[in-house]
């Protein structure tokens, strides 16, 4: 009865949210506003009172747009979160479109078929929550309609949400050299020559990664990622940082001086568009707000597209930044393995284990390692029927783990220096049916495809999508998500702008980080997903001198051998499986205790 009432009530308070909205989009006359998933950062992990999209639909997916008409409303959500925004929406006031699955549409495809018979369609949007790369998007998909893009001063959630909790404002501070590999003085000078090169007078910053790598920077402003709320801009002579400086620690903030001019974060508008004046100003169109783009044009200047160079140099680490970079994953696949171990002594003991405290369990093991600063991102623990749920970010303190269930364990850290990320789905019990054998060794064997995977220089991330899927294809299996996403270093667990994914165009170079992590998901019957990180390494030069990379592994730490037929991997598989199980052994086993050891040994015998 309490969940009945307790659906009513939330159906409630969204009726009454999107009554609101609606008498805020009149008063602008609009026909559609949109909501997109992110601030005016591009964030994907929002701080709390910029989770404007949740607070209007309900829908907390780190993606997803949400389009809202005078009668109608709209989520659009991804393969990842399908049967989550079933779950959270309320579904008397809120239409769902299931991205990539027939006849669901898109926000621009919803957005065109609401118009059709209008001569005039107003859809008003918050130009610093739209990237420059989406209008233009929208714009070419309303050509030769009568759908009009109007930008909105003020988001139009902003007045309405009057509990929105205070803005987090944490301290800021640098971060040593020793760690970064490079001042932040060198990484300016390497940006301002760049901008030389390319005869580009100005560039704006809007990303806080960005920002962050940079100056070397950190602050707790957003959970899971260690950064702070600014904006930037460089010249080929100038550099202005925009947040209050009171923030950063005095010791921190004297090095700064006579180098980098520090602004109040309101003042960025105005000083863009007064520098913008005559000179010409590079705009990543993937990286740049709406909003900026027109303060620079309204302010004379001459936009030029093209790529972000601190996107790139940022992606390719330097060697002290693989080397926190490795220490930092070892320290998380410890975690992890005792969190398993722990696991598996609890249920011999025939104690209850929960999701969540599964999930509180392995985020203890976490703490313990040194320089421990928080987690990288809400640890994913699905039981059963929740490990199909690609994004299962509400563990449950009431799902009991059960004999026979696929349990799947997403999780990450932020350490002094590095970031992780890892999955490994595991068998509950000893009774693995057929079909979980069967679909978890063709998600290993996939993840192993791609992991020793030979590729010369030039290679984009999309062609490796395939060669991993190949195999899963052949039993009529495949995933929604892409294969792997590139990670920062004491940064954003999500970074660009290397992928290995269907639309991933940028080449892979040595130094890039990479996670592989093919998977299957069926509702009701369970999900299975396997992730390591990686870095590309280069292995050879050929006879002509052509390079040739690899991946190295950052992370170690066993696979479920009962859900494992050895008999289905090739030759080279079961090589590659038996070397890296030969590494977990000497890198992780002898830094546990006796015991754990011990098991270690016994779960990596193949």
């Amino acid at each position: 009865m309490a969940t009945v009432t307790n659906a009513s009530a939330n159906e409630q308070v969204t009726a009454g949210r999107l009554e609101a909205l609606r008498k805020q989009m009149a008063g602008h006359r609009l026909d559609a506003y949109l909501i997109p998933s992110v601030d005016e950062h591009i964030n994907e992990y929002l701080p709390e009172n910029k989770q404007r999209r949740a607070w209007a639909s309900g829908f907390t997916g780190s993606a997803g747009d949400f389009v809202l008409t005078p009668t109608e409303a709209w989520v659009f959500a991804d393969s990842r979160y399908h049967e989550q925004a079933d779950y959270e929406v309320a579904r008397a006031h809120i239409q769902v479109s299931k991205l990539g699955l027939p006849g669901q549409p898109g926000p621009a495809d919803k957005i065109r078929e609401l118009a059709k018979d209008a001569p005039e369609f107003r859809l008003g949007f918050d130009p610093f929550t739209l990237t420059v790369q989406q209008a233009q998007a929208f714009q070419k998909a309303f050509e030769h309609t009568g759908i009009q893009l109007i930008p909105v001063q003020g988001n139009l959630v902003d007045p309405l949400w009057t509990d929105a909790p205070a803005t987090v404002r944490s301290e800021v501070f640098a971060i040593a050299e020793s760690v970064t590999g490079k001042g932040w003085q060198q990484k300016l000078t390497e940006v301002q020559e760049k901008l030389g090169g390319l005869k580009i007078d100005l560039l704006p910053l809007t990303k806080l990664d960005q920002i962050a790598w940079l100056f070397n920077l950190r602050g707790q402003d957003i959970p899971y990622n260690p950064v702070f709320t600014a904006y930037a801009i460089v010249g080929r002579q100038e550099a202005l940082l925009f947040m209050d400086a009171s923030r950063v620690r005095a010791e921190d903030l004297k090095p700064f001086e006579g180098k980098v001019q520090l602004k109040s974060y309101v003042s960025y508008a105005e000083t863009l568009q007064e520098l913008s004046r005559n000179r010409t100003v590079l705009v990543d169109p993937k990286h740049t707000t709406f909003g900026t783009l027109t303060l620079i044009e309204q302010g004379g200047g001459q936009v030029r597209e093209a790529e972000h160079p601190v996107e790139l140099m940022k992606a390719i680490k330097n060697g002290a930044e693989i080397a926190m970079m490795q220490a930092a994953n070892l320290k998380a696949s410890r975690g992890k393995i005792r969190a398993w171990h722990w696991l598996e002594q609890q249920i011999a003991a025939g104690h209850t284990v929960t999701e969540d405290s599964f999930k509180n369990a392995i985020e203890a093991f976490y703490a313990e390692e040194e320089g421990f600063a928080g987690l990288s991102f809400n640890t994913i623990s699905g039981a059963g029927a929740n490990s199909s749920i690609v994004h299962y970010g509400t563990p449950s303190p009431e799902k009991k783990l059960e004999q026979g269930e696929l349990f799947l364990i997403d999780s990450g850290c932020q350490f002094y220096g590095g970031t992780t990320d890892d999955t490994r789905t595991m068998l509950v019990g000893n009774q693995p049916t057929d079909s979980q054998r069967l679909r978890y060794t063709e998600v290993l064997k996939a993840h192993i495809n791609c992991a020793m995977q030979k590729f010369p220089k030039g290679t984009e991330g999309a062609r490796l999508d395939g060669i991993t899927r190949a195999t899963l294809w052949q039993h009529g299996l495949d995933y929604g998500h892409g294969t792997g996403h590139g990670v920062g270093a004491f940064l954003n667990v999500h970074e660009g702008p290397n992928g290995i994914h269907r639309l991933a165009s940028k080449p892979l170079e040595p130094g890039m980080i990479t996670s592989i992590e093919p998977g299957f998901y069926e509702p009701g019957w369970g999900g299975i997903r396997l992730e390591n990180l990686y870095r590309v390494i280069e292995l050879e030069k050929d006879a002509a001198g052509l390079p040739w990379y690899g991946f190295e592994s950052l992370t170690y730490i066993p696979f479920d051998k009962k859900l494992i037929n050895l008999n289905a991997l090739s030759p080279q598989q079961l090589q590659w499986l038996r070397q890296y199980y030969r590494d977990i052994l000497a890198k992780v086993g002898p830094t546990l205790s006796k015991e754990e050891s011990h098991w270690l040994q016994q779960v990596c015998e193949i």
